[in-house]
């Protein structure tokens, strides 16, 4: 039986670093997370040792690992021979699905990752106001492409100078592609409404995330929203949300639905292929019928809305649409973040476990909630290794994004019992590191 070590020193021989996804690499183990199977709420490594997973791919997991109905729906697939890169009825009834649940869904298309989705949609806003900057918020994330992976997480040491050059993220994108991100902080509407009055000729999107999970899980504070909608809406600027990973987590209308805030666009994605690629952008007829050919936007692929994973979005909407789904997620939420609470109230802990639905995040460092993404930077990232670590070793795993807090969860297949040793291991781990976590 090989090691993680092992597997991870033939694996670099021909993947960098491993992996097929940079942030795969787990800094608290040394390695990658390399895994043999999964079931459930539960994964097992390649050395066979069984965990309750609090990952759940990034989000994408929230039926839990091999759901029979996902099974089922793969099963369909292969019996009507995948038809790949051709329409089907199912198509369209996944489409009409989404469109009834998502408020601000006139029309959708597919895709495979949020990726594509926020770069498409981008596309089809720049092209639907005639206007090519785009206003974001930072500490927000919204794929990995050269469009908008410049001036939302910035390092600290960065963060200066964001606003007034805004900080590309990676080598190998041109620096003049800066000169299209105009950033702002979240929860500011003086900020928002100073940047619109100066861009707002040549702005033509506002993007964000509604909960921003991934900076911390900051929320949004009251009225923010509302005031963002008014402000868009008053200067003719599109409003995007980017939702693919709060879609599905507290509610089937995702945020927008959670807030009774509703943009003109949005991108949903993660959770809806129930464990296969399946990401979506939609919004208003008026944007999305400039996609081609209806109109003269671009927007193909070979892949987009393969039918393994369009089938498997609807098993996904059908289990959803079942009372007993939400109802579930909300007994573990109650009983897992109660528990945290007090796990932290017990030991003292200098520390908040922000979250929205199914999704949560562990920010160490302060006792109040964050409020913009600086307010991030006291994340102590070295003892958020010690406890994945911790946890790790007694059986539960999390995973470490190798940077800011990240973001994990639980799925409609984790029970109350997993709930409770989750949290076991917690009041062990945190204990023990209590007098660095003060």
């Amino acid at each position: 039986m090989p090691s993680l070590q092992s597997q991870y020193e033939k694996a670099r021989r021909v993947l960098p670093g491993g992996v097929n996804s940079s942030v795969r690499f787990n800094r608290a183990l040394g390695t990658p997370f390399y895994v043999s199977r999964t079931r459930g709420s539960r994964v097992w490594s390649i050395e066979g040792r069984e965990f309750i997973d609090m990952c759940c791919a990034h989000g994408a997991a929230l039926l839990g690992h091999a759901h029979p109905a996902i099974e089922r729906a793969l099963h369909k697939a292969i019996a009507t021979g995948f038809a790949n890169s051709f329409e089907t009825g199912y198509h369209e009834q996944l489409a009409a699905k989404l469109c009834a649940c998502i408020p601000c869904a006139e029309r959708i298309r597919f895709c495979s990752s949020g990726t594509e989705a926020t770069l498409h949609l981008i596309r089809a806003c720049r092209a639907f106001t005639g206007r090519d900057k785009i206003i974001r918020v930072e500490g927000h994330f919204h794929g990995y492409h050269e469009l908008i992976y410049i001036g939302g997480q910035p390092p600290a040491a960065a963060f200066a100078g964001n606003r007034t050059h805004p900080y590309v993220e990676t080598p190998g994108i041109p620096a003049a592609f800066a000169d299209f991100i105009i950033p702002v902080p979240f929860n500011d509407p003086e900020a928002l409404a100073s940047a619109i009055t100066d861009h707002g000729h040549e702005a033509a999107m506002v993007i964000l995330e509604p909960v921003n999970y991934n900076s911390g899980g900051i929320m949004p504070q009251q009225g923010y929203l509302e005031i963002v909608r008014k402000l868009t809406r008053d200067a003719g600027i599109v409003l995007f949300f980017d939702e693919i990973q709060s879609a599905f987590k507290k509610s089937p209308g995702g945020a927008q639905s959670d807030f009774g805030v509703i943009p003109d666009v949005c991108t949903v994605g993660k959770a809806i292929g129930g464990g296969f690629p399946l990401s979506a952008f939609c919004g208003r007829a008026a944007i999305m019928d400039l996609l081609q050919p209806v109109g003269p936007v671009q927007h193909s692929g070979t892949f987009n809305a393969h039918l393994i994973p369009v089938l498997a979005g609807l098993a996904f909407l059908d289990e959803v649409a079942k009372p007993e789904f939400y109802a579930r997620l909300q007994a573990l939420e109650s009983a897992f973040y109660s528990g945290v609470d007090r796990i932290i109230k017990k030991h003292d802990l200098n520390m908040i476990v922000p979250h929205h639905g199914a999704r949560f995040n562990i920010l160490l460092g302060r006792r109040t909630p964050a409020v913009r993404y600086e307010d991030t930077f006291c994340h102590d990232k070295q003892a958020m290794l010690e406890i994945v670590r911790g946890c790790y070793d007694r059986g539960v795993y999390f995973h470490d994004y190798g940077g800011g807090p990240a973001h994990h969860g639980y799925s409609v297949q984790h029970t109350p019992e997993d709930i409770g040793l989750v949290l076991e291991v917690l009041d062990d781990v945190l204990g023990s590191l209590k007098g660095k976590l003060r």
